[in-house]
């Protein structure tokens, strides 16, 4: 594919031809998914994650991204609306998928904390086998002690002790998917770390791209440190192009340190993306979605996890409470901490002076901003520029609908896309890494008896 674009000034930049990778992400139990919408389908119905997995392949999209959830949220001591729904497990429905899709990598995102080595590794190297080459793990971690109730072990790591298993986990899993020989004989392992003490025989040969490709979700200082030494993606978010830009900037400058180079880890921040036939349009619709996703009773459920308390008796349309947030509450389990409530809180009420707004407006204007809104032809241009000016390798896309949130990107984004000569007009390897442009891992040289 031959790029029309023009060398970028000043001298010695590259030229404006990068390529740009997308993803599909499943749009499952969270606050941005629409559920009121006639359109919406069920979240574990086979048939919707066909759906999106086909119209994400027929968009010529690197993977189809599945989220994960170990244990269903509470909120007041009662289990989250949202959450009885369901949240099935990524790698079985993935499985699945790579017996409907052909070239489409399938990225799952298993948790280090509270998983094994061997289990997770082998698991995944299934997948690749059956799926041609086309496996991914994201790799996520967990201070969650309400989570880890439904597990064996129980409890939680601290937040420096998570980064550090997480890592003997990836490397350890490596080790088993290089055990065996290239002749496809197995060969015994062993690793004793300061997480695992494992040794025995692996049951697989190594899988068609090498190993399943890493992702990694983070933007802390260790999110950060943990992708470029580990991962082949990360998966992030900011929010401008110049936020993209420094974190771009940051995460590829700490490759060096690891022997690597810029090429070995696509940065993809997750993104929405609202379209119309004008500029106004699209805006209307984007303010329809948000209002869609934040009806009073989010409001009132959002507010109430930064505040620690029942503010039932709260107006959606009035005013926030004068009250302090009480810190650690538990009024909430399972869920994301946002960051300090006091300073949240402080926040939000010098927003809410300053335009007018009201609780629902509040939390409409914090937490369910649109990435991309405009035209196709406006939103095209926008994703190019921010790859083109290192703000991004590319786009994990998320949904507001499931499962035909994609639709009118694919059908009218991504042939823009192409005319600018900056999107494959066709899969032209057959692994997720060949669509990523990553390089297959190298197979270290060892004794006989793997030893780590």
């Amino acid at each position: 594919m031959t790029s029309t674009a023009t060398p970028r000034k000043p001298r010695g930049r590259r030229p404006l031809n990068k390529h740009i990778h997308l993803a599909a992400h499943f749009p499952g139990v969270n606050n941005t998914t629409v559920w009121t919408d006639p359109s919406s389908r069920s979240q574990i119905d086979f048939a919707s994650f066909e759906h999106l997995a086909r119209t994400a392949e027929r968009g010529l999209f690197d993977f189809f991204f599945l989220a994960e959830g170990l244990r269903l949220r509470e909120h007041k001591g009662r289990v989250h609306d949202l959450d009885v729904v369901g949240r099935p497990e990524s790698v079985t429905v993935l499985n699945a998928l790579a017996a409907v899709t052909e070239r489409l990598g399938l990225a799952a995102t298993v948790n280090a904390t509270f998983n094994e080595p061997y289990e997770t590794a082998r698991r995944f190297a299934t997948l690749d086998h059956l799926s041609g080459g086309r496996a991914a793990w994201n790799v996520v971690t967990s201070s969650d002690a309400f989570t880890g109730e439904n597990f064996r072990r129980g409890g939680y790591l601290d937040r420096a002790d998570r980064y550090t298993r997480a890592a003997e986990f990836v490397a350890t899993a490596r080790e088993l998917w290089d055990s065996w020989t290239p002749e496809g004989e197995p060969r015994p392992f062993a690793h004793t770390g300061r997480h695992f003490d494992i040794e025995g025989e692996f049951t697989l040969p190594r899988s068609p791209q090498g190993h399943p490709v890493v992702i990694q979700a983070g933007d802390s200082p260790e999110g950060r440190e943990f992708a470029a030494s580990a991962a082949d993606v990360i998966f992030t978010r900011h929010g401008t192009l110049e936020a993209g830009r420094a974190f771009y900037a940051d995460v590829k400058s700490r490759l060096a340190t690891y022997g690597r180079t810029a090429e070995d880890l696509k940065i993809m921040p997750g993104v929405t993306v609202v379209l119309g036939d004008t500029a106004a349009e699209a805006q209307e619709r984007a303010a329809g979605i948000r209002r869609q996703q934040v009806s009073p009773q989010n409001a009132l459920l959002t507010l109430e996890q930064i505040w620690g308390v029942d503010l039932s008796a709260y107006d959606p349309d009035g005013p926030l409470p004068d009250i302090e947030p009480v810190v650690d509450s538990g009024l909430s389990q399972g869920r994301t901490e946002r960051g300090d409530p006091r300073a949240i809180a402080e926040q939000w009420r010098a927003l809410s002076r300053a335009k007018g707004l009201s609780i629902r407006q509040t939390v409409i204007e914090t937490t369910t901003r649109q990435s991309f809104i405009g035209t196709p032809q406006a939103v095209a241009a926008e994703l190019d520029e921010f790859v083109q000016s290192d703000a991004a390798d590319g786009f994990i896309l998320v949904p507001h609908l499931t499962p035909g949130g994609l639709d009118e990107f694919v059908d009218q984004v991504v042939p823009l896309l192409q005319e600018r000569g900056v999107y494959r007009t066709e899969y032209t390897g057959t692994t997720l890494r060949s669509h990523l442009g990553l390089k297959e891992p190298v197979r270290p040289a060892r004794e006989e008896g793997l030893t780590a």
